[in-house]
């Protein structure tokens, strides 16, 4: 392993040093073998006090030491372009680390402010050179938000846009596994080590992220998720991305970091616009407010990426969306006039019972027989929360 590559990991991984000391680092161009030799006094030049420097005079060499050695008994970590041609499972599930000095680092995320030193990578790396989409949003969701997060992941994916987030609950899942159930890739950017599941309930998800997809994170493994960490990780995912969109978000949503951050780096920042009378549309109606793009359906952002798109694409795809849907004539077979209005209501996206004892006025009994009743045809299923979906 090339030695500056060797001390730049283990710098990242070196408690107290963070990203604007390596930065003043590389680009005093202190990555050689002196650095193995730097007592206490060099450390302080670095801008670190005394106390850390004082201990990194002691174990940094020691610490390089022990990765060169865990370095070297895995051949696979090093990622190499010509390893194209063959990617199977074995390889996916090799946590792997690919530095800002590495030829295949994206450029996309070495154009942005503050680019993370070190990336460790679950899955498939060649995903990090793939146009992609941020698709971000609240972590408690309406019916509304879901269907419409769905919706774009699997439109976006059809057109052969990536998406990416940060599998956190709500918005960020949604998205992940429409991309996977539609047969593309996604990327899940994580604000905890790359192998902390969080949050726990995801492990299933991650899981096929990892085995279809690609999981990345700039903290070393083991690292717990801290409150901190997800504004930090925000940055990757706009980052690595030639657009971000929200969904769904209040005033005050961490998705609306991810916005900015977005246009920090220069990248373009749609909105959904979602009912003025909820909370969960202040974000986003405020984003549009500022000059985001509305998006009323994917090919508002499709269209935007022509050039990074098989020939087309936007307008196959406009074409298509506009065309009249063409029901089965035994879609709904079967249903009484209640159960159709139920199914229907649920074409627009998962709903609460309290949602959809809002919107049909019925008491709580007659509404729960027809919902049994539909999930006893196989129509619609339970899922945890009381929200129902359509199968």
């Amino acid at each position: 392993m090339r030695l500056d590559r060797l001390l730049l990991i283990a710098l990242h991984e070196s408690e107290g040093i963070g990203w604007k000391t390596i930065n003043r680092m590389v680009l005093n161009g202190e990555l050689h073998e002196g650095l193995l030799s730097y007592d206490a006094q060099d450390w302080r030049a670095c801008g670190l006090p005394v106390e850390k420097a004082n201990k990194l005079a002691k174990d940094f060499p020691i610490a390089v030491e022990r990765k060169r050695v865990e370095l070297s008994n895995d051949e696979e970590v090093e990622f190499r372009q010509e390893e194209d041609k063959v990617w199977n499972l074995t390889n996916r599930t090799k946590i792997r680390i690919i530095t800002a000095l590495d030829a295949v680092y994206p450029n996309m995320l070495k154009s942005s402010p503050q680019a993370p030193w070190v990336l460790y990578c679950i899955g498939d790396p060649h995903l990090l050179s793939t146009p992609g989409i941020a698709m971000v949003g609240t972590r408690m969701p309406t019916g509304y938000g879901r269907k419409v997060a769905s919706m774009l992941s699997e439109a976006l994916t059809h057109a052969g846009l990536m998406v990416v987030s940060g599998m956190a609950r709500g918005i960020d899942s949604v998205v992940h596994e429409t991309a996977l159930r539609s047969g593309g890739p996604t990327v899940a950017v994580l604000g905890a080590g790359i192998d902390v599941i969080y949050p726990p309930e995801n492990r299933s998800l991650y899981e096929e992220i990892a085995a279809k997809g690609l999981i990345i994170s700039e903290y070393p493994p083991g690292t717990k998720a801290l409150p901190g960490f997800f504004p930090q990780r925000n940055r990757i995912i706009a980052g690595l991305t030639l657009g971000t969109v929200v969904v769904e978000a209040d005033a005050r949503s961490g998705s609306l970091i991810t916005a900015d951050l977005a246009l920090e780096a220069g990248r373009d920042v749609f909105s959904v616009p979602g009912p003025l009378t909820s909370p969960k549309s202040r974000g986003t109606l405020d984003l549009i407010k500022q000059g985001a793009k509305m998006v009323t359906e994917a090919g508002d952002i499709i269209e935007e990426y022509d050039s990074w798109l098989p020939k087309g694409v936007s307008d196959t795809y406009n074409k298509e969306r506009r065309a009249p849907r063409q029901e089965r004539p035994d879609e709904l077979a079967g249903l009484t006039n209640d159960e159709r209005q139920i199914y229907h209501m649920l074409e627009q996206g998962p709903g609460s019972l309290d949602e959809m004892i809002e919107r049909t006025r019925w008491d709580f009994g007659h509404l729960h027989s027809v919902l049994l009743s539909l999930i006893i045809k196989k129509q619609i299923t339970q899922l945890p929360g009381a929200i129902y979906k359509i199968i």
